[in-house]
């Protein structure tokens, strides 16, 4: 009975941050996209979250066993790296190259991390949801995954779509494919290690958790940077073109 009356309170909780993140990036693209592409590309990032979990159970037998759990901050890594950045970042820049190979909408540098902020929150409220409703207590952990996991998926997906736009608009080297994925890749596995860390080691759980708070911190400040660096370029570009 608890857990029927409070349900409408944890899907909120659970999808306030993702939609909150969302109209920012709405509201710091200046030329607005249509929100049928919007609802698209959330709708493709909700999509995967079965097939990637699934793949990450695949990952996990393989690293661990059927039932395998890690033991050791190495462990724990691999887990981070390996069964949880690898397959999400990989799927997520699937879609949005799917999304916007032929989007006639992707138009200017900013799109590239709206469209990628899309797909990442469209991921995020899914696997949010997920523990949030599985959680005894799910106040804490909607709390606390509000200030770090689902904004955690923002920046990523900011780095991902900064260097596809980059890709795409301004120099098509081998080095910004590559770190279309690599990018966002390094700091899904380094924020999932901090976050993991306790399992293997209360102690030193602690401190990579107070690390965790500093990596996001500067995570979320560097991705405001990108957003800014994208803005500037499409008003530079379009002051030239009225000139």
């Amino acid at each position: 009975m608890y857990t029927i009356i409070a349900l409408p309170w944890m899907l909120w909780a659970a999808i306030a941050p993702a939609l909150l993140l969302f109209a920012y990036i709405w509201w710091r693209d200046p030329k607005k996209e249509p929100f049928n592409e919007l609802f698209k590309a959330l709708a493709l990032g909700i999509s995967i979250c079965i097939p990637v979990a699934v793949l990450e159970y695949g990952i996990k037998a393989l690293l661990f066993g059927a039932n395998g759990e890690p033991a050791t901050l190495f462990g724990t890594t691999m887990e981070a790296f390996f069964v949880a950045a690898l397959p999400e970042e990989g799927a997520k820049l699937l879609v949005l190259w799917l999304l916007l190979r032929k989007n006639k909408y992707f138009d200017e540098h900013i799109d590239g991390i709206v469209y990628a902020v899309c797909v990442g929150l469209g991921f995020a409220v899914i696997e949010n949801i997920m523990y949030v409703i599985t959680s005894d207590n799910w106040v804490l952990v909607a709390l606390m995954r509000s200030l770090l996991a689902v904004p955690g998926h923002y920046a990523f997906a900011i780095l991902m779509g900064y260097y596809f736009a980059l890709y795409y608009f301004v120099d098509r080297s081998q080095k910004n494919a590559f770190m279309m994925f690599f990018m966002p890749f390094m700091a899904h596995g380094i924020y999932d290690s901090l976050a993991m860390s306790g399992a293997a080691n209360p102690i030193v759980g602690g401190i990579a958790f107070v690390v965790l708070i500093i990596f996001c911190i500067i995570m979320q400040r560097h991705a405001q940077r990108r957003i800014t660096e994208m803005a500037n370029r499409d008003k530079q570009e379009n002051l030239y073109i009225q000139e």
